[in-house]
């Protein structure tokens, strides 16, 4: 006798001269992310909780941490843990694009073994920029079938992108990404404080993740970052003067707010739609390409400038939209152009493994107005070729000091 549906448990059997078994179940993800200012100062109890909360009863830590931030702020992130009773031991790893291998990964696996990690009670902590915490949250993801972690971006880029979503993964031969995982980590602290001893070129790539939300989602976000985001940057973040104090918390603060909107409906991508693929859809292959010249986020403005030529030649955006744009990408110090975008093969390369990603469309996010997009799956050669004409052409025109007109 046939049987229909489930029963409470989410268990059906059939029997029809065969024996068939369905199984439906369903896991819950809950994770935390937090805005906290100077977070390892000695009076700060939030990452001690954070770390040693009430399922995790053991007072050790394992602490993976970015190399260039463990000679920077290393000696107060090990005082902080001296001083709330907890014993670290660190493990720096080195930072950068051409280190997120499976070798790496590895390297965390090792480390937790040798540690002796209780995957139920004991996090691993990632205290670093978004590749590090790529790179632990797959390892951690990997290791006896899922370790619990936390992670401490301390990039701008790993403050509003890759601190707050689910996905980790490794690249592979010349694959972004190649080999990952959906792990969410269970709690995520964004310090903005460890901006204040990041490089100049560093902050702007991290604003490319948050120009690129203002651009599909909020025109209030882009009228900020067109009118103070340069003050913002050159400021570091710090709020050193009331205004741009709540200028820098509303833009990260929005940027997050933005983005887990976007992600929290569709955590495991079963919806290949996404907004937040505006500028990476050309952007892993050109990255992967050119390292280790081009950092994520400049590889992300390059395809945002790119596309957003391919919405203005469609007639998507009027020539003042698209002069608004450009003119904030360059304000922020990010680049509209490369070399790399005169290799038509490769664009069309990427154009391919794009499709491919997305279940054999492009579904590639355009511009249809500051705050607005729609996808489109019909962008050719021809449209691409004459894009990066076009594209070459304008961009030397915003390289000019006071440059206000996009030459058509």
């Amino acid at each position: 006798m046939q049987a229909e549906g489930f029963d409470d448990d989410g268990l059906s059997y059939a029997d029809n001269g065969g024996r068939i078994w369905t199984v439906s179940a369903v896991k819950h993800v809950c994770y935390t992310v937090e805005m906290i200012d100077d977070l390892f100062r000695p009076t700060s109890t939030a990452a001690a909780e954070g770390m040693a909360g009430a399922s995790y009863r053991e007072k050790r830590r394992l602490v993976v941490i970015d190399r260039n931030v463990d000679d920077l702020h290393g000696k107060r992130i090990r005082r902080y843990f001296e001083l709330h009773d907890m014993r670290a031991t660190v493990i720096p790893l080195p930072s950068g694009e051409a280190c997120k291998s499976y070798g790496t990964a590895l390297q965390v696996i090792d480390a937790m073994e040798e540690f002796g990690i209780d995957r139920r009670r004991e996090p691993v902590v990632a205290i670093g920029g978004g590749v590090l915490m790529d790179i632990v949250g797959f390892a951690a993801s990997i290791y006896r079938r899922g370790t619990p972690y936390i992670r401490i971006p301390t990039t701008l880029i790993g403050l509003v992108d890759a601190g707050v979503g689910v996905k980790s993964g490794v690249n592979y031969r010349s694959g972004k990404n190649r080999l990952g995982t959906y792990a969410p980590a269970e709690t995520t602290f964004l310090d903005r404080t460890f901006l204040n001893t990041l490089p100049s070129r560093h902050l702007s790539n991290g604003i490319s993740e948050i120009l690129k939300m203002a651009l599909v989602r909020s025109e209030n976000l882009f009228a900020t970052l067109e009118s103070v985001g340069r003050d913002v940057l050159e400021d570091r973040f710090r709020g050193t003067t009331p205004d741009l104090e709540s200028a820098a918390k509303w833009i990260l603060t929005e940027a997050v707010h933005l983005m887990l909107e976007e992600l929290q409906p569709n955590l495991w991508e079963a919806e290949l739609e996404r907004c937040v693929d505006f500028g990476h859809s050309f952007s892993p292959t050109i990255e992967m390409r050119a390292l280790p010249s081009l950092l994520h986020g400049e590889a992300v403005s390059l395809d945002m400038a790119l596309t957003t030529a391919i919405s203005l030649r469609r007639g998507y955006l009027v020539d003042d939209e698209a002069t608004r744009i450009y003119r904030t990408m360059a304000d922020l110090g990010l680049p509209l152009w490369d070399p790399i975008l005169e290799s038509r093969g490769l664009l069309l390369q990427a154009l391919a493994d794009t499709i491919r990603h997305r279940d054999g469309k492009q579904r590639i996010p355009l511009v249809t107005g500051i705050g607005r997009y729609e996808f489109a799956n019909d962008i050719t050669d021809e449209e691409i070729r004459s894009a990066i004409h076009w594209l070459a052409g304008a961009s030397l025109e915003y390289s000019k000091p006071g440059a206000e007109q996009i030459i058509r």
